[in-house]
């Protein structure tokens, strides 16, 4: 009784909300499956680190250009001009023109770092071909997520189709039962038990009214819709996979998760040999040339000012820095172990989980087509031991044990075609394409 009474109010609440609201738009699969490639909070995090790794390539460019800065200046001196003055014990000499300005450019390269700006170019790539990778995959986790919430919404509607049949055959046995009851022909005890057949099969249309809210609620969420929103009734057809085991076996060797960390890889090998080149001599060029005058005012007259400028190229060769150079080339030769750890993982992860889908997706088809066999198996049945109950042939316990199996059989053909629906979807994430 108190699960029966905490259902009641959540139904009530679901339809409380729905009423109060908008009717919900309806949705194509195509559609919602869209919408969550487009506003997942996983999708837009991933496509923003893709944004980033592609900055980074674009400044592992730029380490190639020389770095070019200007500078100017004005100082205005305080006090009176052409004379002296004492700040802090010491004499300072004012000049006769209170401005002084200044104008300056410098430019330097580096010319040679042991290889080290190739090798982080490789590793930018690298890490924009993986954030790439794993943009495409959160793509296809939303659609998943997406497909999953659409095919809820769809079992939930299965189950109030279910649910309706249930009450309206329940009230068919009541009637029965009553009619027989007052004939004398049957107990009391039938039309109690009918009724309360009627009052169970009430309580399962309002669990399934409540989880029909509930799934659209998660449909709305798996989407990015702020507005009410449901799945349009799609074909009840059987899904069918386009790609035989092979052609399969074949695609889940480049799926989304091997491709990263395939890519991981290689940027691991990238910033190994990065960190190599510290071992080598740098040699930079610099330039620089700078101005400075003194007037009456603070603009700068370029005739006016002394100029002095300089050349520099330089050496450098770290010969001892406390071991650093070992230590960064031990953790880059620990991140590639790891990242071909992780590598040989994922692909044996593929394809487990490839052989995990298949295997739940043929069962699912089987149980589906078992399934329909066996709820027209059981409404033959029902119909009989509700004709043999109106003549006195059975009792109302064998009619009721009859519209158990059916309900049962229903349920289980609902879970059967949504299994099958979610291992599709489950196959088209993990390679990464419609099938």
């Amino acid at each position: 009784m108190r699960h029966a009474s905490r259902t009641l109010v959540i139904a009530a609440i679901a339809f409380g909300v729905r009423a109060a609201g908008a009717e919900p738009r309806a949705l194509m699969l195509s559609e919602a499956v869209a919408m969550a490639e487009r506003n997942a909070v996983s999708v837009v995090r991933a496509e923003g680190a893709s944004r980033n790794a592609a900055a980074g390539v674009r400044s592992a460019l730029g380490a190639f250009l020389p770095a070019f800065s200007v500078s100017a200046g004005s100082n205005r001196q305080i006090g009176e001009t052409g004379t002296t003055r004492v700040e802090n014990g010491q004499v300072v000499i004012v000049p006769r023109d209170p401005w002084s300005s200044s104008l300056g450019a410098s430019a330097s390269v580096a010319l040679f770092e042991g290889g080290r700006r190739f090798f982080d170019l490789s590793q930018a790539r690298a890490s924009r071909v993986s954030a790439e990778v794993d943009a495409d995959a959160a793509r296809w986790q939303a659609a998943l997520s997406a497909k999953q919430a659409f095919f809820d919404v769809l079992a939930a509607g299965e189950m109030q189709v279910a649910a309706a049949a249930q009450i309206e055959q329940a009230n068919r046995q009541r009637v029965v039962a009553i009619a027989r009851t007052r004939a004398k022909a049957a107990t009391r005890s039938d039309s109690l038990r009918a009724e309360i057949q009627v009052r169970a099969a009430r309580l399962a249309a309002l669990e399934a009214s409540t989880a029909r809210a509930s799934a659209d609620a998660a449909l709305a969420r798996a989407v990015g819709s702020l507005e009410p929103v449901t799945a349009a009734p799609g074909d009840t057809t059987e899904p069918t996979l386009t790609l035989d085991d092979a052609a399969l076996a074949a695609r889940v060797e480049e799926a989304p998760s091997v491709l990263g960390a395939r890519a991981n890889l290689e940027a691991a090998r990238q910033a190994r040999r990065g960190a190599w080149s510290s071992y080598l001599p740098s040699l930079t060029a610099s330039w620089s040339r700078s101005g400075t005058g003194s007037g009456g005012g603070p603009a700068w007259d370029p005739d006016q000012l002394d100029y002095s400028g300089a050349w520099r190229l330089s050496l450098n060769l770290p010969v001892f820095n406390q071991f650093q150079r070992e230590s960064q080339v031990t953790a880059a030769e620990v991140a590639v172990e790891n990242a071909e750890a992780g590598l040989r993982d994922a692909t044996l992860a593929a394809r487990q989980s490839l052989t995990d889908g298949l295997g739940g997706y043929r069962a699912a088809a089987q149980r589906a087509s078992s399934q329909v066999a066996t709820v027209e198996a059981a409404e033959e049945d029902l119909r009989m031991q509700g004709q043999r109950y109106s003549v006195g042939g059975s009792t109302l316990l064998d009619v009721l044990a009859s519209q158990t199996q059916l309900d049962q059989a229903r349920r289980d053909l609902i879970r059967a075609r949504y299994d099958q629906r979610v291992a599709k979807a489950q196959i088209e994430a993990l390679i990464g394409r419609e099938l």
